[in-house]
């Protein structure tokens, strides 16, 4: 398989992370006998110092022409008083907008190993938690109607979906669970929102479709508050913009470490997905070989499943995660309350030692 990567570094530690996916990549190929290229994309406040905007419309195209997009993360402090339009951040809902990518998938995995970081007692997560959000990621409230009266003592934001924008996003959620536990929960705000009364009309028209999944609903309030009380009943949620945005940050933390964290942007699978992990861009450490580039190695692990269709690859790269773990290798931030004795026996790494790891597992 011959496949082209567009790969958006961005500011920050996401040069420092990108690197060390690629590497990974390039094992991936070496190993299964697939030939990846890469096309470097320039976007966030990267794209601000050398174009004097976020993302320049010559550097979407090579997005758009790719077969998948990896980005590391954009913004930091250094770009806060540029004007609004012209936010690092901006090139996000660039991209998410101009690739077409409407579902947000986010899975909240805690791993085994880093149990003691969870926050959470152990009789509340158990062996382990494994939930996936699926987000609306192009509508709803962060792009309804907006404005502030005159005398700026008014304004407004306005919550506005379609019935086909909410059906892609719950049939992704069926989907999904039929591949997992087979077990939806659709979080809305029926009891006050319209729009979320449409949630639920559209969920009860395709249900009967999904026949072997258990289907549940939660007010958004409700939902997390059962995220930190009992996690564990959760498989998929799929939920909206504003809404997913608030639980897949919720579930992020309870899992104890931001650093491990992957997800996917999709669309409608005629043209390619957005892969990045979910933490930001830590300038304090960009170069310093100290982030953590597992989060990055794990959405690349979800390009290879979603995008190219590599189950078998994916698995091996996930495993070879698992594996380093496993092993008690570290980066400062996911060592914990361990860290003295991490470093005292060697392990505990930086950036680059730490996709070295991961690369020697897949070979």
């Amino acid at each position: 398989m011959e496949k082209t990567i567009a790969l958006i570094p961005g500011d920050g530690i996401g040069p420092d992370i990108v690197a060390e996916a690629v590497k990974v990549l390039d094992a991936v190929a070496l190993k299964y006998s697939h030939k990846f290229k890469y096309r470097k994309v320039t976007a966030g406040g990267a794209a601000i110092d050398q174009f004097g905007e976020p993302l320049p419309k010559d550097q979407l195209d090579i997005c758009l022409h790719a077969d998948s997009v990896l980005l590391g993360a954009v913004g930091g402090p250094k770009w806060d008083d540029v004007p609004s339009t012209l936010r690092p951040e901006k090139a996000l809902l660039g991209l998410r907008s101009g690739m077409k990518v409407f579902a947000n998938l986010r899975p909240a995995v805690m791993f085994k190993q880093l149990k003691a970081a969870c926050p959470l007692k152990d009789s509340v997560v158990g062996e382990g938690l494994d939930i996936l959000i699926v987000r609306e990621l192009t509508g709803g409230i962060y792009f309804g109607d907006r404005g502030t009266s005159e005398d700026g003592k008014t304004a407004w934001d306005t919550e506005k979906y379609t019935w086909r924008e909410i059906e892609r996003i719950v049939r992704l959620g069926f989907e999904a669970a039929q591949k997992r536990r087979k077990t939806l929960c659709v979080v809305d705000k029926a009891n006050i929102l319209d729009s979320s009364r449409l949630w639920r009309k559209v969920t009860e028209s395709v249900r009967n479709e999904y026949s072997d999944v258990e289907l549940s609903y939660l007010y958004i309030d409700n939902a997390a508050m059962q995220l930190v009380r009992n996690p564990r009943q959760f498989d998929v949620i799929a939920t909206s913009n504003m809404f997913g945005d608030i639980l897949s940050d919720e579930a992020s933390q309870i899992t104890g470490s931001i650093g491990m964290l992957a997800s996917a942007s999709l669309g409608d699978g005629t043209g390619p997905g957005l892969y990045e992990p979910i933490h930001g861009s830590a300038p304090d450490i960009a170069g310093m070989d100290k982030a953590n580039p597992l989060a990055t190695i794990l959405s690349a692990a979800m390009l290879l499943r979603y995008d190219f269709k590599l189950e078998a690859e994916a698995q091996a790269v996930e495993a070879a995660v698992d594996a380093v773990l496993d092993e008690g290798w570290r980066t400062a931030d996911i060592a914990g309350s361990g860290f003295e004795s991490v470093k005292t026996a060697g392990k505990l790494v930086g950036t680059k030692k730490m996709g070295e790891l991961v690369v020697n597992r897949l070979r």
